[in-house]
């Protein structure tokens, strides 16, 4: 029995031996690559799913009817961040607007600041490139300005997974309505005490 062993356990040597001589006889240039793989490790107590990280918000056609005054408003558009793999954590944040503490012993908290160019005319709004006249506002699910640049309101998020929702609207400005096709660029940042 003993030889038998020693006979495949040899035999499978010389296989591994004789495909790695195969393997650089292939190396020809042009026919093989190679991968390199880096990342990092982070702590946090949910993770934000991939469709969520970069996203295209459509508008749609806006009417320059719907926006002939400063402040009038076309129809809000919804976009959505989904949460998954919610861990059992505490947490914390304090409200920026009203400096009330958020916490649980057992959800993750986390707020969202939107960072983007303000409209010159009203920088409560996003700056949108290519027309004049209009800027974009975004609002959190209870209906609040989104502010610029600062953390968001103190959501709880339960374990498991979540969709959290806001808004975004084309609201007129004081400077001149020109018509044409724009764009604006949002980030995010996803912020954990």
């Amino acid at each position: 029995m003993k030889s038998h062993y020693v006979k495949v356990l040899g035999g499978l040597l010389l296989a591994v031996v004789g495909s790695a001589q195969a393997q650089d006889e292939d190396d020809i240039e042009g026919m093989s690559g190679r991968l390199n793989i880096s990342g990092s490790m982070h702590e946090t107590p949910c993770s934000l799913e991939m469709t969520s990280l970069h996203q295209t918000i459509d508008l749609g056609d806006v009417s320059t009817s719907q926006l002939r005054r400063p402040g009038d408003q076309a129809r809000a558009v919804p976009f959505q961040l989904r949460f998954t793999d919610c861990n059992r954590i505490a947490g914390s944040i304090r409200s920026e607007r009203t400096g009330n503490l958020t916490w649980s012993a057992f959800q993750p908290v986390l707020s969202v600041a939107f960072l983007a160019p303000a409209d010159a005319d009203d920088p409560r709004l996003v700056k949108v490139q290519g027309i004049t006249g209009m800027g974009l506002q975004l609002t959190d699910v209870l209906g609040r300005d989104v502010n610029l640049g600062q953390r968001g309101e103190p959501l709880f998020l339960p374990l498991g997974g979540n969709t959290q929702t806001w808004k975004v609207r084309p609201t007129r400005t004081s400077a001149p309505l020109t018509s044409g096709a724009f764009r604006a660029v949002v980030d995010f940042r996803l912020n954990y005490e």
